[in-house]
């Protein structure tokens, strides 16, 4: 996890955990005692596991490749044989695989690897959240990149979501413009986001805890628009104390003198349980009490973290702008809106996830101070298709018209009421739909630090009227 660092860090920490799990220790302990050697009890216990998080589906069935990687270097360890990798290369590649361990994808040499296409994996694989966080273009879940084969020549154009296969001299052509127009921008100055016709376009960063900040900065982000407080909480067997926030948060706002942070109220339940917070016996939490729900039948959990984040923001000169997550309608808008102005806090807005609330944008406006669309969520609640489950990842696409629709609406009630209306989803840190969703009504976008620069790139090609 050290040598990995960032967003590889925290996915092989969590690996290295399932390593130390007591249940799965315990298991091997009780097929060694029944006679099996250290390798065998390893390969079944493991084995047992991996049945039952597939069994489970979505997130948890992606979690279930994970484990057998654990599985894999655990016995590697005990044979004293080099733990499985990836093969070596003399010259640059393109690495097809079916998927790739979180090792694996953490320590890829980018010297050597050009591009990644996976036949399995979804959108929340470790493989795709990895293969983002360190620039690596990527297709997870590509139909027929079984059918590639050894010397094939291939362009992976990771935007457009397509590997085409012995491309003619146009398509060639165009990748390799592509390609030097996106170095070029990389090594230019880093400039503020802005459109051709120089309407700024605030280019913010997704973070995952304040350790992240620095890197975000180098990379040219403008502030945060999409700061996840989960890290707090989800290790711990009770919230933590109001103290123990405001140390981070605060850590956090120092990184941004000045800047915009927005900072997103603990989002609990779906794939995100907390045991002093959720039902874990949900039959559907993606439609459960998750995000303010869960919040509001445990206000005082809520109201500890709006006090922190107030205390935090008068200790500093960040300019703090706090969400909740999961919002229905104006109603629950208003409810966490005048908390969190009475808790101390200045600037107070939600998140449009729910489809209700996007129909119900112009009411939304006359209370919210802002309002930031997750795209994520957004096109899972639109299309009815978990946005986890890899069956319909298919679905989970944020360029639908019904989507796009949404969208507009609330860009509309922005402009007409003077609200800002931000992006904090993954169709942020697309290019092309960037440019879109700008033209739609957004006025800043916040994306994985790694896009800032082909997203800055492409907002400088069209004007506003053009988008």
């Amino acid at each position: 996890g050290a040598r990995a660092g960032g967003d590889a860090k925290d996915v092989l920490d969590a690996q290295s955990l399932m390593a130390r799990d007591p249940a799965l220790l315990d298991s091997v302990g009780r097929l060694v005692g029944q006679g099996r050697s250290g390798e065998r009890a390893v390969f079944e216990a493991f084995a047992t596991f991996q049945e039952l998080l597939t069994g489970m589906g979505g997130y948890m069935a992606e979690r279930a490749a994970d484990l057998a990687d654990v599985a894999q270097r655990v016995i590697a360890r005990l044979r004293g044989v080099p733990a499985p990798g990836i093969p070596t290369a003399d010259a640059p590649f393109v690495l097809v695989a079916r998927d790739l361990a979180p090792a694996d994808t953490a320590l890829l040499d980018l010297d050597r690897v050009l591009a990644l296409v996976t036949t399995d994996g979804g959108p929340t694989s470790h493989t795709a959240i990895l293969a983002r966080s360190r620039s690596i273009p990527a297709i997870v879940g590509a139909t027929g990149a079984a059918d590639l084969a050894e010397g094939d020549e291939v362009v992976v154009d990771a935007a457009a979501g397509i590997v085409i296969v012995h491309p003619d001299d146009a398509e060639r052509e165009d990748a390799v413009r592509r390609i030097r127009a996106r170095e070029e921008a990389l090594a230019a100055p880093i400039t503020d986001g802005a459109l051709a016709d120089g309407t700024p376009v605030p280019l913010l960063a997704n973070l995952g805890s304040p350790d992240e900040a620095a890197r975000a900065v180098e990379l040219g982000a403008e502030g945060v628009g999409l700061f996840r407080t989960e890290f707090l909480f989800l290790d711990a067997a009770e919230a933590p104390s109001v103290a123990a926030q405001t140390a981070q948060y605060t850590a956090l706002l120092e990184a941004f003198p000045g800047r915009k942070v927005v900072v997103r109220a603990l989002d609990a339940g779906a794939d995100k349980p907390l045991a002093f917070l959720t039902d874990a016996d949900e039959e559907n939490p993606a439609l459960g009490l998750r995000g303010l729900r869960a919040l509001r039948a445990n206000e005082g959990i809520l109201r500890d973290q709006l006090t922190a984040l107030a205390a935090a923001d008068a200790a500093t000169g960040a300019d703090l702008w706090v969400m909740a997550p999961m919002v229905a309608d104006a109603e629950e808008t208003a409810y966490f809106v005048e908390l969190g102005r009475t808790l101390g806090l200045r600037t107070v807005g939600v998140m449009a996830e729910v489809p209700s609330l996007a129909l119900l944008a112009d009411q939304v406006v006359e209370v919210a101070d802002f309002v930031s669309v997750g795209t994520n969520d957004l096109t899972q609640y639109t299309m009815a298709a978990d946005r986890l489950l890899g069956s319909v990842a298919s679905y989970q696409d944020p360029w639908h018209p019904a989507v796009l629709r949404l969208v507009r609406t609330l860009g509309d009630a922005g402009r007409a009421s003077d609200t800002p209306v931000g992006i904090c989803g993954e169709a942020a840190a697309d290019p092309l739909l960037a440019v879109v969703l700008v033209g739609l009504g957004a006025t800043s976008l916040s994306m994985t630090p790694a896009a800032l620069a082909d997203v800055r790139l492409e907002l400088g090609r069209h004007t506003l009227d053009e988008a």
